[in-house]
C-alpha cells in the first residue's frame, strides 16, 4: 500500500498520533486526507478535509463512508484511555466506554469502509493498537482489555478481507508523547518518529508493526517462561 496518490481517512486526526499520521500522509504524497473528528473545527492542519465523526455514533460512521467513497487507506486511530483496574470503582462503566471507542469504533469503521476499499482496488486498514494488547497492569487494566479486543478484531479482519485484497495492519506501540499520556511518567516516543516507522512498514506490505523497542521486547517475551504478561514489575 503506497501513500503516494492515496486517499486516506484518519479517525481522531485533529491531535496526537492521528495528526502525525495526517502530516506524514501529506508529506508522502497522499492525494487527499480526510480528518475525522468529533468537532471538525478542531482540525487545523492545512490540506486536510475535516469530517464530522464520532466513532461511537453509527449514523455518523455510515455518513462518513457514504461521503468518502474514494478512500484507499483507513486509519482507525481514535481512542480513549482511562486509568484503573477491574476491581476499581466504576470499572464496568469505564470498560464499556473504552470498548465502545477502542473496539466497536474500529469495527464500525471497518464494516462501513470495507466495500469502499473493495471498490477502489482493495487498499488497506491500519488499526492503532498498543503494547497493552499483550501485557496489562492494573493501572490500565480496562484500557488494556479494550486493546486486546481490538487486536483480536484486527487479526480476524485480516483473513476476512484478504479475498478483496485489503491489507490489514496492526500497529502496536508503547507510550507516545501526546496529550493522552501527559499524566504518565514513563519513557515516550515522539509521534512523528512512530508514524514514519509505521508508514514505512505499511508501504512495505507489512501486516503487523512493532513501533518501538519496548514493544519488540514484549512481543518476544510472550513466549518466554514465564510469559512477560505473568511477571509483576519490580
Amino acid at each position: 500500500m503506497k501513500l503516494d496518490n492515496a486517499i486516506v481517512f484518519i479517525t481522531g486526526a485533529n491531535r496526537g498520533i492521528g495528526l502525525a499520521f495526517a502530516r506524514e500522509a501529506l508529506a508522502r504524497g497522499a492525494r487527499k486526507v480526510y480528518a475525522g473528528a468529533r468537532n471538525p473545527a478542531s482540525v487545523k492542519l492545512a490540506g486536510l478535509e475535516p469530517i464530522q465523526l464520532d466513532v461511537t455514533n453509527p449514523v455518523e460512521v455510515d455518513a462518513a463512508a457514504a461521503r468518502c467513497g474514494d478512500v484507499t487507506l483507513l486509519i482507525n486511530n481514535a481512542g480513549i484511555a482511562n486509568f484503573g483496574g477491574f476491581l476499581a470503582d466504576g470499572s464496568e462503566e469505564s470498560a464499556r466506554a473504552q470498548l465502545e471507542t477502542n473496539f466497536f469504533g474500529p469495527l464500525r469503521l471497518s464494516k462501513a469502509f470495507a466495500p469502499v476499499l473493495a471498490a477502489n482496488g482493495g487498499g488497506a486498514i491500519l488499526n492503532v493498537l498498543s503494547i497493552a494488547s499483550w501485557i496489562n497492569r492494573p493501572a490500565l487494566g480496562t484500557y488494556g482489555a479494550s486493546k486486546s479486543a481490538a487486536w483480536g478484531l484486527t487479526n480476524s479482519l485480516r483473513h476476512e478481507l484478504r479475498a478483496q485484497k485489503t491489507q490489514v495492519i496492526g500497529m502496536h506501540v508503547a507510550f507516545v508523547d501526546t496529550d493522552m499520556t501527559t499524566a504518565i511518567d514513563m519513557p515516550k516516543s515522539p509521534p512523528d518518529v512512530v508514524v514514519r516507522h509505521v508508514l514505512d512498514a505499511v508501504e512495505a506490505g507489512a501486516e503487523e508493526v512493532l513501533a518501538d523497542e519496548q514493544t519488540r521486547q514484549v512481543k518476544q517475551g510472550l513466549s518466554a517462561e514465564p510469559g512477560v504478561y505473568l511477571v509483576t514489575p519490580a
